[in-house]
C-alpha cells in the first residue's frame, strides 16, 4: 500500500527537516511534517546507556513515519547547539481527524511533548534529568546514567520521578487512547520562544534509522532492533539488548556504513581522501566477511560476528570523526557522482542484489578513484583540469557498468 493511501502525509517545511544548517525558528513556524491515520505503536521499554561524556544531553527515542511506515529513531545523548539549550521530544498528537507528527528542538526552555512519558526525566512535562547553572550542565543522578563516566556536576531531585509522572507506554496524545494532557501556561509561552531545531546529527541519526528495516514496527513488531545508543555516531554499533545482537546481519551493517560515506560526499563533509580510507576499510571487512562465509557453508561463526562487529564499531567511528571535523569541500559534479555510486553500494547490500564480495570490489574501485581525485586535488591547489574530470567519468562509467553486470542488469 502506498505511502498517500496508508498513511495520508502532508510534508510541510519537510526541507528544514533535511537542512544542512542549524536553523532558529519560532515554534509557530516550525510547522507538522507528517500527518497518519492510524495510531503510532506503544514506547518500547528499554534501558538508557551510560553519558559518553560530561555536556551531553538525553533525547529519547521517538516513532517516526516513512514509506515503510513507522519506524524507531533510538535514543541517543546529543550535545546541545548551544549552553542554555534544552531539549523538547517530538511527540505524535491527535488534531482535525489524523495524526500530526510535531518535531523536536532545542529551546531555553522545554515545551509540550504531549503528556508522552518517555522516561530518564521526559516523564510527560518539562525534563527532570538536568538543568543548566550558568555555562555549566548539571545531571540529576536519580534520572541519569553516568557509566564509569566521572561527573562532578550532579544533583539529586527524586521528586520529578515520583510526581507529576503517568506510568503507561502510550506514545501519543489525544484521540482514542491517547493521553490527554493540554499545554500548562509555562509550556504554552515556551513553546512561542524562538528554537533551534535539531541538530545536523540528529537529523542524521533520523535519516539512518530509516534505512533500517529493523528500526520498522512491520519488521519488528513494536520491538525495535536498536532502541538505544550512547551516541548517534554508535547507532548500529552497540546495540543495547540481547535480541538485536543476534539479529546482527554483517549486509545491513556494510549498507549502513556505506550509506554514511555517500551521505558524507553528498553534504560536503567528507572529502575525497577521508572517502578513500573508509571505504578501502569497507572493502576489507566485505572481503572479510566473504571468506569467512565461503569458508563455513555460508555463514558466520558467533566469534566472527562479534569480530566483524570489532571493525564495524571502529569504522564507524571513523565515519563519524570525518563528517564531523574542519575537513569541507564544496560539493560538485565529482563528489556527487562518487556518493550516488556508493548509493547503489548501500542498496544492493542492503536488498541483496550484492553480496559481501561484490561489495568488496565494488568499495575497492570506489577507493581507488576516490583516492585518485583526491591526490589530483591536492597537486592543483584544490582543482582538477578538464582532461583529470573527463578521466574519473570515464572510470565511474566502467564501475557503474560493473554494478549493473552484479545486479543482473544489462
Amino acid at each position: 500500500m502506498s505511502l498517500l493511501t496508508r498513511g495520508r502525509t502532508l510534508f510541510v517545511a519537510a526541507a528544514m527537516l533535511f537542512s544542512a544548517a542549524v536553523i532558529q525558528v519560532p515554534q509557530s513556524q516550525a510547522g507538522v511534517f507528517i500527518s497518519v491515520n492510524f495510531a503510532p505503536p506503544a514506547l518500547p521499554v528499554y534501558t538508557q546507556p551510560p553519558l559518553p561524556a560530561p555536556g551531553y544531553i538525553w533525547t529519547p527515542g521517538y516513532w517516526a513515519y516513512g514509506p515503510g511506515g513507522y519506524y524507531w529513531v533510538p535514543g541517543v545523548w546529543v550535545a546541545p547547539p548551544r549552553p542554555g539549550f534544552l531539549w523538547t521530544p517530538a511527540y505524535w498528537g491527535w488534531e482535525n481527524g489524523a495524526y500530526l507528527f510535531h518535531p523536536g528542538y532545542w529551546g531555553p526552555h522545554v515545551g509540550f511533548y504531549g503528556g508522552v512519558n518517555y522516561g530518564f526525566g521526559y516523564f510527560g512535562s518539562g525534563f527532570g534529568g538536568g538543568e543548566w547553572r550558568g555555562g555549566s550542565f548539571f545531571y540529576n543522578s536519580a534520572a541519569a546514567n553516568f557509566g564509569s563516566v566521572h561527573v562532578t556536576n550532579v544533583y539529586v531531585n527524586k521528586t520529578v520521578i515520583v510526581n507529576n509522572t503517568t506510568i503507561n507506554r502510550v506514545s501519543y496524545n489525544g484521540g482514542n487512547g491517547g493521553i490527554q494532557m493540554r499545554p500548562t501556561q509555562f509550556e504554552a509561552s515556551a513553546m512561542r520562544e524562538n528554537h533551534v531545531v535539531a541538530t545536523n546529527e540528529q537529523m542524521q541519526h533520523q535519516t539512518f534509522a530509516s534505512q533500517n528495516r529493523a528500526q520498522f514496527a512491520t519488521a519488528n513488531g513494536g520491538h525495535p532492533g536498536v532502541m538505544a545508543a550512547a551516541t548517534p555516531a554508535s547507532f548500529h554499533a552497540n546495540p543495547t539488548n540481547a535480541a538485536a545482537a543476534a539479529r546482527f546481519n554483517p549486509n545491513q551493517r556494510e549498507a549502513n556504513q556505506d550509506q554514511r560515506i555517500a551521505n558524507g560526499l553528498h553534504s560536503g563533509q567528507m572529502t575525497s581522501g577521508e572517502a578513500a580510507q573508509a571505504e578501502r576499510t569497507q572493502a576489507n571487512i566485505d572481503r572479510q566477511v566473504h571468506n569467512d562465509r565461503a569458508a563455513n557453508g555460508g555463514s558466520l561463526t558467533p566469534q566472527e560476528r562479534q569480530q566483524v562487529n570489532r571493525e564495524q564499531n571502529a569504522a564507524s567511528r571513523q565515519i563519524y570523526n570525518d563528517n564531523h571535523n574542519a575537513n569541507r569541500v564544496a560539493p560538485n559534479a565529482v563528489n556527487n557522482r562518487e556518493a550516488y555510486q556508493q548509493q547503489r553500494v548501500a542498496n544492493g547490500l542492503r536488498d541483496g542484489q550484492l553480496n559481501s564480495a561484490q561489495a568488496a570490489r565494488d568499495n575497492r574501485q570506489q577507493a581507488g578513484i576516490a583516492q585518485q581525485v583526491h591526490n589530483e586535488r591536492v597537486a592543483n591547489g584544490g582543482a582538477m583540469t578538464q582532461q583529470q574530470r573527463q578521466q574519473v567519468n570515464r572510470e565511474q562509467n566502467h564501475a557503474g557498468r560493473q554494478i549493473n553486470r552484479e545486479e543482473g542488469r544489462r
